[in-house]
């Protein structure tokens, strides 16, 4: 045992004495509730109120049941769940599911297939497959939401239109033509009214809509519509909560053992998944807020599902709905700038003084414009924008058998048809391989499109047969997969045609897998852009025998001898550069490593960089490079940077070819015009850009650690004698508006959102940016733009350690570079 752990007694002894020198413990630590979460907690309750009542009328259930599970769901499963801003209560997309337990089995079975269903995602949680339930297909889950919500719509809208639902989707299509005629206008227009204050309430113009506007239009709708039915006297069907003491509670099961162990099943996936999704979204939506509302744990989804298990446990055992999280309710919360679980919490407990309190209050709400309500949740669950997605991805295939076999079949029946769906769709995408020859000017493309399996081998034995002894050949794989039938039929073809004087170039390929002998390559699996000295492919330094060239012991790849090629070209005949050799250098020319006594080429490194790029790049570029080729040079933008070894710039901004004119050099210096010593290579190059190539904007991106700037600050004004040192003198205009005492004259200087600069490089970094700007309005072709409005200057700093970038907002006094924040492109 170390000496510095001690004893059992001794730690005993003196586990409660404090530190010297602090102060005394205090007493026990008060419960504290932030403001941020009371009013959190108040909005959410505002919304849960009318939708857990309307989603309890919605499945026959007693309404008091509903907000048993909005308390439970905000209780337990605010208390124990892993998202601490997921709101859990009654969900819509349980209505259906739940709706045909009560049909088959009554409610107080229902609670307990509700109990079973606890324990069910009790014991998935302790197994921590949490993350396994996230492998369902989107478009499954956004197909199953909207089959749900078609199936609410259609049934509530026979309770809007003044009658009863049926059973199922199709008896409730069949009977809307028979309650179209025999409307009651009295629960019609409560549910217009309803729907009219729902879709208006939002969109009020003006500051006062801005405030009411905060109101929940859900919380307005019901409320306006009872307050309209009760004073008009409108007589319809209300509300009716039952006494608590004759509150139905859970019994034994009863039924068929195979129903009853389905029923469960699927309440427990549609739980689980809806809750596991959710809680997904709200971290998104919690990293998308501002930094200022409070940091808030990213979820723990086995944790989560422990949470919902315990509620549903709960709930159901009470007489309560079943329980998952909401997506209404936690988007609410984190928009109310919730900042813990005690909001969720919070308003549990305010749903149970209101279940006990507001009796009287709650029996006043018409039963259309709860339905009115639940109608409208369900049409959103109908997204537009899953659609849209879904199609980009090619998946609506999956959606709709998912969407049609929820309504027409049932909820768990709709799944197991999108799961069988979207496993078919895998498969032939999987299978759906295109193989193309194309003879062109003497040398054979065999372009793979797709992915490589057995199932392919039969294809592209064929096509490669076509190709003639002795011919120059191409293969072009565009795919991210090859098993091992595809990888020996590929070998076997590529050693006959080359051993018959042919010469092979695959590429395509991901780096690192190459269609060589293994006793030639061994499997160099460095990227494109790896930096040179990080590539893990060359030997490690050895003592040179006698007769070897030091060079070919440091600098050989691993596995290979230093003359073997292994680039594409692994016959040796086609001329292509190998990945180590030099241009021009081929397995023929380089058979010197029999003799055991190579030299390692001179500029490998550009010779490797090379050879990758014809290997993995230049085939998916070529097309791209083309047109350019064709067309000339259009870009956007003048991008003048420092000419730092770390700043790729098209790397930092997402470019390609043709997108940005870039001007580089030491310090990213725009030299004043006319100025003595002055710099025409940036001058030209600027006049070039604005004026020839017509670019919208000009960007002047500075960046950390630039040696520029330390150099500048230890600069002698009177000293300039080297090139580097006049050049440094462009600088000392920056230098000039970042004085010793940052305030001596009282004003702004230029600073990064957030945080003060880390030291006086950064800040004469900032500054110069700010500078070179405004050198860049000293030219003439530049002044002549920006008064047509024809361009625009941007300001970038560019930190290396942290790869963030930060933009000048010119809207603040001295200037602030505010950090880019990443943007979900796909939405």
């Amino acid at each position: 045992m170390s000496a510095c752990v001690p004893a059992r007694a001794d730690s005993a002894r003196t586990k409660h004495v404090h530190p010297p020198h602090s102060p005394p413990p205090g007493g026990p630590r008060r419960f504290r509730v932030a403001g941020a979460d009371v009013s959190a907690a108040i909005a959410v309750f505002l919304i849960a109120l009318p939708l857990s009542l309307g989603i309890a009328l919605a499945t026959g259930a007693p309404l008091q049941a509903g907000l048993v599970a909005a308390a439970v769901g905000g209780i337990v499963a605010g208390r124990i769940g892993g998202c601490p801003l997921q709101v859990s209560g009654p969900a819509a997309g349980l209505t259906v599911v739940t709706a045909d337990l009560i049909q088959q089995y009554g409610w107080r079975t229902t609670c307990a297939i509700t109990v079973f269903a606890g324990i069910a995602q009790l014991g998935l949680g302790c197994l921590r497959v949490a993350r396994t339930a996230l492998a369902v297909s989107p478009a499954i889950v956004h197909g199953m939401l909207a089959g749900i919500g078609v199936t609410i719509a259609v049934a509530q809208l026979h309770i809007v239109l003044g009658g009863t639902p049926q059973s199922s989707v199709p008896d409730n299509m069949v009977a809307l033509p028979a309650q179209l005629a025999n409307l009651h206008p009295a629960d019609v227009a409560v549910s217009v009214l309803t729907l009219t204050l729902l879709l208006l309430w939002p969109r009020l113009p003006g500051r006062a809509g801005d405030v009411l506007g905060k109101l929940p239009a859900a919380l307005i709708a019901v409320g306006g519509a009872t307050a309209v039915a009760a004073l008009t006297g409108l007589r319809l069907p209300k509300v009716d909560l039952p006494s608590w003491s004759s509150h139905a509670l859970a019994s034994l099961p009863e039924g068929p053992v195979l129903g009853l162990v389905a029923a469960v099943l699927t309440t427990t996936l549609v739980c689980s998944v809806q809750s596991l999704l959710g809680a997904v979204a709200v971290d998104k939506l919690v990293a998308a807020r501002p930094a200022l509302t409070g940091r808030v744990k990213r979820s723990d989804l086995d944790r989560e599902l422990l949470g919902q298990g315990a509620a549903n446990i709960v709930s159901g055992s009470l007489g309560g709905l079943p329980i998952a999280g909401v997506a209404v309710r936690s988007s609410a919360n984190v928009a109310a700038g919730a900042v813990s679980r005690n909001s969720t919490m919070l308003h549990g407990v305010l749903v149970v003084i209101a279940a006990l309190l507001l009796v009287p209050a709650l029996e006043l709400i018409p039963l259309a414009s709860l339905a009115a309500l639940v109608m409208a949740v369900g049409l959103k669950m109908v997204s537009l924008n899953h659609i849209r997605t879904v199609t980009r991805h090619r998946e609506v295939l999956v959606y709709a058998v998912t969407t049609c076999g929820v309504v027409f079949l049932g909820v768990l029946e709709g799944v197991a048809l999108g799961i069988a769906v979207a496993v078919g769709v895998a498969l032939h995408r999987l299978t759906r391989t295109r193989i193309t020859h194309d003879d062109v000017e003497g040398v054979h493309h065999v372009h793979v499109r797709g992915q490589l399996t057995f199932l392919a081998v039969p294809r592209l034995s064929r096509v490669l047969h076509q190709v003639p002894h002795g011919a120059d050949a191409v293969v072009e794989l565009d795919g991210s997969f090859m098993d091992h039938a595809a990888y020996e039929t590929l070998q076997d073809w590529q050693k006959t045609h080359t051993a018959q004087g042919g010469s092979v170039d695959i590429t395509g390929r991901r780096p690192g897998t190459r269609i060589s002998e293994p006793a030639e390559v061994d499997g160099c699996r460095c990227r494109p852009w790896t930096p040179w000295r990080n590539h893990q492919c060359e030997r490690p330094s050895k003592a040179p025998t006698p007769g070897t060239d030091r060079r070919t012991a440091a600098g050989a790849p691993t596995g290979e001898s230093p003359a073997t090629t292994t680039g594409p070209n692994t016959s040796g005949t086609s001329g292509v550069p190998g990945a180590y050799g030099p241009p021009g250098a081929t397995g023929a020319t380089g058979a010197t490593g029999a003799t055991g006594a190579t030299h390692q080429p001179r500029g490998h490194e550009l010779a490797r960089g090379i050879s990758a790029f014809h290997r993995n790049t230049a085939p998916l570029m070529r097309r791209e490079l083309a047109r350019l080729a064709r067309e000339g040079q259009q870009p956007s933008q003048l991008f003048l940077t420092c000419a730092d070894s770390r700043v790729v710039t098209s790397m930092i901004t997402s470019s390609g070819p043709g997108d940005l004119f870039v001007v580089r050099n030491v310090g990213n210096f725009v030299p004043l015009p006319g100025e003595e010593s002055g710099d025409d290579s940036v001058a030209a190059a600027i006049e070039y850009a604005v004026d020839v190539l017509k670019v919208r904007s000009i960007t002047v991106c500075g960046h950390s650690g630039c040696g520029a700037m330390q150099a500048l600050l230890g600069a002698d004004p009177a000293g300039a004698r080297t090139p580097l040192q006049r050049w440094l003198r462009h600088g000392l205009p920056s230098l000039e508006r970042v004085p010793a005492d940052a305030a001596e004259d009282g004003r702004e200087r230029p600073r990064l959102a957030g945080r003060a600069p880390a030291d006086a490089a950064e800040r004469l970094c900032l500054a110069n940016v700010v500078q070179q700007l405004e050198h860049l309005r000293a030219h003439e072709s530049v002044a002549r733009a920006l008064g047509a409005g024809d361009l625009e200057l941007q300001g970038m700093y560019f930190h290396v350690g942290e790869a963030q970038s930060y933009l000048l907002s010119e809207d603040t006094e001295g200037g602030v570079f505010e950090l880019v924040r990443e943007t979900n492109l796909t939405a």
